[in-house]
């Protein structure tokens, strides 16, 4: 377990308020602290990817202690623990970290839809909310069945239908993708197989061929898949891959002739690390936005005032404006403004999870709140609901153009006409298999 980079953790969790306590094992509890536990990874094979994210998040919270004091005068106190993507290894951080500080951990981000479907099981005992942002269950938006589960910003399924929305844009309307032959190039795991079920959807209304092709954990073996892929000439490939295997299938590609500008990955294959290794072969790959994109905003100016001139900060300066980095910052800044929600009906102190969960179920961030919080450009307003625990399904495609990222579409919402049925559907056969009652979202206030 470790907070930012070794050679900074003492420091950095002093000045940012915060306990180490990865460092100082048998660390007491401040009463007043709001414990907060961190599932992540900076080892592993999908370290490269996993590492930019944990900073960010991590650097969220130490400026929140640094330049604020805390959320109204609590300060947070972060546990991270490193899962390296395995979902055993997951559990058992959940486990270990769950009941800590004076009221336990506030809400879990696994960073992994293996463990968010493990632990969907343990939250509604435990009463710990789960934010899987951009990830996880895609009908755990509906939380009439789904009370604990969070994938705020965007499902796979709305990953899938904005990218579909654009393809078929390119084309010339939904109907020019009749007879067109698309496949898609997955991590097998539950994160690579949710888009399959909205892409099969979509194959039966529009009439285009549609071909899942799976690639065993990491993902460095792909040689064969895209033997096939160049055989059967399929028009578009969609790519649902995690850490290696994005840039291990961009370079495959490459050298199979497969046009990187007919190539789309889910925003979890968008980031720097995924087309960098591949050199001029990324040139012209395509990805899904979790609405931002690389660049530096304005939170950046109080990173830097608080945190990296002062040697605190988990990453280097210059990673800051990547896109992992910058989900990070939003995975945090949409905790801290649960909590900051959830205090408005229970008070300024440390929150239970069950408390906390009220909080994201009712979060609402305006334009001017996203503004106000440095966040204006990165995310557009959101609000979550009882029946609604995706809070925006809104996303643009970018383009690597061999250098830096470049946004090369306006913004799509994903279809609720194709999408909302879907959810009712798979939330409505969870609860029958689970045995679990259905809030009747209309009576919530």
């Amino acid at each position: 377990m470790r907070l930012g980079k070794a050679a900074l953790l003492g420091a950095a969790a002093v000045a940012a308020g915060f306990v180490a306590t990865a460092s100082i094992p048998n660390a007491a509890w401040a009463q007043n602290e709001q414990y907060l536990a961190g599932l992540i990874y900076r080892t592993g094979a999908y370290a490269p990817n996993g590492i930019p994210f944990a900073n960010g998040i991590a650097d969220y919270y130490a400026l929140i202690n640094a330049r604020d004091g805390g959320i109204n005068g609590v300060k947070l106190n972060y546990e991270e623990c490193d899962t390296a993507y395995a979902t055993d290894r997951g559990v058992e951080c959940y486990e270990r970290l769950k009941n800590k500080g004076p009221t336990g951990t506030a809400y879990v981000a696994p960073l992994s839809t293996g463990i968010t479907f493990a632990l969907t099981e343990k939250a509604p005992i435990d009463k710990i909310p789960i934010i899987s942002m951009g990830y996880g269950r895609s009908e755990s938006r509906d939380g009439s069945v789904f009370q604990w589960n969070f994938p705020l910003l965007g499902t796979y399924w709305s990953a899938a239908d904005i990218i579909m929305q654009h393809i078929a844009k390119k084309e010339g309307g939904f109907d020019k993708l009749k007879g067109k032959k698309i496949v898609l190039v997955y991590h097998d795991s539950p994160y690579g197989k949710e888009p399959i079920a909205l892409l099969e959807e979509r194959a039966k209304m529009h009439g285009f061929a549609f071909t899942p092709m799976p690639v065993t954990h990491p993902g460095v073996e792909q040689k064969a898949t895209w033997l096939q892929i160049r055989q059967n000439r399929p028009d578009y490939v969609l790519l649902w891959g995690w850490g290696v295997m994005n840039s291990t299938a961009i370079k495959e590609a490459a050298a199979v002739g497969f046009p990187r500008d007919k190539m789309y990955g889910v925003w979890w294959s968008g980031a720097e690390p995924d087309v960098r290794p591949a050199e001029g072969g990324a040139k012209g790959y395509n990805a899904a936005m979790l609405q931002h994109g690389a660049g530096q905003f304005a939170v950046h100016k109080d990173l830097k005032k608080y945190l990296y001139d002062k040697g605190l900060g988990s990453a280097k300066w210059d990673e800051t404006g990547e896109v992992l980095y910058i989900r990070g910052l939003v995975n945090g800044m949409l905790g801290v403004e649960s909590i900051r929600k959830a205090q408005t009906k229970f008070g300024n102190k440390p929150l239970t999870g069950e408390q906390v969960r009220w909080g994201i179920e009712n979060l609402e961030i305006s334009a001017d709140r996203v503004k106000e919080l440095g966040f204006e450009g990165v995310m557009k307003p959101m609000k979550v609901s009882c029946s609604d625990h995706e809070g925006t399904r809104a996303g643009r495609i970018q383009q690597w153009d061999g250098t830096k990222w470049n946004v090369v579409s306006e913004w799509y919402e994903s279809d609720d006409k194709v999408i909302k049925p879907m959810v009712e559907a798979a939330a409505k056969k969870y609860a029958e298999e689970k045995k679990l009652p259905i809030r009747d979202c209309s009576k919530e206030n």
